[in-house]
């Protein structure tokens, strides 16, 4: 996952777009990236690390503008590299640089095809990278010096016939203006802004969240549509135009239970109205199935599910406590790379308040279980911490797919629910008893907040994707991209490739 931002201001845009990072630091903590257009050239910022850390005042000082793009990064698709940090750029034509949260299915395919039709090398692994050439190649096509809106929304038009997979795209061109886009399935989301300056003259801004485009002091035109294309000129106009034959809605339900911040809005969706209807369906069923179990206080895992578990405990009559401090200086565990790093992390991240669980039958509750490591320690922390009974209950369904639209699940032989029933993922994490929310109930909680969402992207819960073209090859594929041994593999060649380039200068 990724969080992507565009200005088109008419004072310097540095700070806007860092502090808009800053608050989608939560998709990404990997890499950070900025770049910006002054006088015709590109100012340009990326590396390594979290945007307080890459971004220091001598890199503001040179990010000049008031046009730009930024984002933030964890590997999806590809390594951790430096040199894949984004945004990427190429200098044909005009000059572009290009930003994107999620991920391509066909990116191979459309590697090789870039190189045999454009002869345009790829130089990463990063689909974004590819994505980027693909764009740059059809606006090349066009054969005009200057560009027209129109001509703007036919490079996408072929783009989206070309492309498959997730992205939500923000694009700067040279003497033209600031492009961006979202796939025909809307599976990421994207979000325009807009603000007028002292003089009246009207800003434009787009982000993954509406929290980036809240705390800039703009305010929220809408959503950019599935397939739709925004364009803005260097000189403010804006343009919109659906570049999609065929645009269907699947926003991404993981968005809703983990990823994006509570106090943002997506699809026309509040995130934290979404957890609070979670919460309360999954405290409903609760009430149901385990009507004979006699639970004393209800404690979440601390931050993404602590709205959920609090519905919970209104509905089931319990009290609610903090069991838990969270260290905020710990990363999201979820999206740390490698399952050492992701070990070590957890009692790191979390401590136990022994006064809340000494001799206490506890609900734990969580935003989901995927490898369920974590869930598994975590548990055996509140039994250390004196509880006498140990249940655990899961806002999301089962997780026993991967997920290929731009968050890194691990593979499925990795995901504990994969062939398993829930009386075995119980034994195997250690709790006392497990119950997970269901899926026609999860989507059910974010529905009611907007019922125009009539579909969402599930396919970590089914196996049923969106793009109908993935097959066991292209999961093979990934299997052999994702898995625990090779991250480890690209971690170890990037650091020694990174040892290499500093010996060498």
């Amino acid at each position: 996952m990724c969080g992507i931002v565009g200005i088109v201001g008419t004072t310097p845009v540095n700070q806007a777009l860092y502090d808009a990072l800053t608050v989608l630091q939560h998709r990404g903590q990997d890499a950070a990236g900025i770049v910006t257009i002054d006088e015709g050239n590109f100012r340009q910022r990326k590396a390594n690390g979290l945007v307080k850390d890459v971004f220091e005042v001598r890199h503001m000082q040179r990010l000049k503008g008031n046009m730009g793009i930024g984002h933030v990064r964890y590997p999806t698709a590809g390594s951790s590299s430096a040199a894949e940090a984004q945004p990427f750029y190429v200098n044909s034509p005009y000059g572009l640089a290009l930003a994107h949260n999620g991920n391509l299915t066909n990116a191979r395919a459309l590697k090789e095809e870039q190189f045999k039709r454009a002869r345009r090398h790829i130089n990463t692994t990063s689909d974004s990278e590819v994505l980027l050439n693909v764009l740059a190649h059809e606006l090349d096509l066009l054969g005009k010096e200057v560009l027209q809106p129109e001509d703007i929304f036919t490079a996408v038009r072929r783009t989206h016939a070309q492309v498959r997979g997730a992205y939500a795209v923000v694009t700067l061109i040279i003497g033209h203006g600031l492009l961006a886009f979202r796939d025909p399935n809307g599976i990421r989301p994207l979000i325009l802004g807009r603000r007028s300056d002292e003089r009246g003259q009207v800003e434009y801004m787009v982000a993954s969240e509406s929290v980036a485009i809240d705390v800039s002091g703009f305010e929220v035109v809408r959503d950019v549509a599935p397939g739709e294309a925004v364009y803005i000129t260097e000189q403010g106009q804006l343009f919109t135009l659906q570049c999609s034959e065929t645009p269907q809605h699947n926003p991404c339900i993981f968005e809703y239970v983990y990823f994006a911040r509570p106090d943002s809005f997506i699809d026309k969706v509040s995130v934290y109205a979404a957890r609070v209807n979670m919460g309360r369906k999954l405290g409903e069923k609760i009430a149901r199935e385990w009507e004979e179990l006699d639970i004393d206080v209800v404690i979440p895992i601390p931050e993404t599910s602590c709205d959920i578990a609090l519905e919970i405990a209104q509905r089931l009559g319990l009290p609610y406590r903090q069991g838990f401090v969270k260290n905020r200086y710990i990363g999201r565990t979820f999206i740390m790379p490698g399952q050492t790093q992701r070990k070590q992390s957890v009692r790191r991240k979390l401590n136990a308040i022994s006064s809340e669980f000494k001799g206490k039958k506890v609900l734990l509750v969580d935003d989901s279980i995927v490898r369920g490591t974590t869930s598994e320690q975590i548990i055996q922390m509140a039994r250390d911490a004196g509880a006498a009974k140990v249940y655990f209950a899961s806002a999301a369904p089962e997780i026993r797919f991967p997920n290929v639209y731009g968050i890194d699940m691990p593979v499925a032989n990795e995901l504990i629910a994969h062939g398993r029933e829930v009386e075995e993922i119980c034994a195997l994490i250690g709790a006392d008893g497990l119950i997970f929310q269901d899926l026609e109930d999860l989507q059910e909680a974010v529905r009611e907040l907007n019922p125009e969402l009539r579909h969402f992207e599930t396919s970590v819960f089914n196996g049923e994707y969106v793009t109908s073209d993935v097959d066991q090859h292209y999961l093979d594929h990934l299997n052999a991209m994702r898995n625990d041994d090779s991250k480890a593999v690209r971690e170890w060649q990037d650091s020694s490739n990174l040892e290499i380039f500093n010996e060498g200068s």
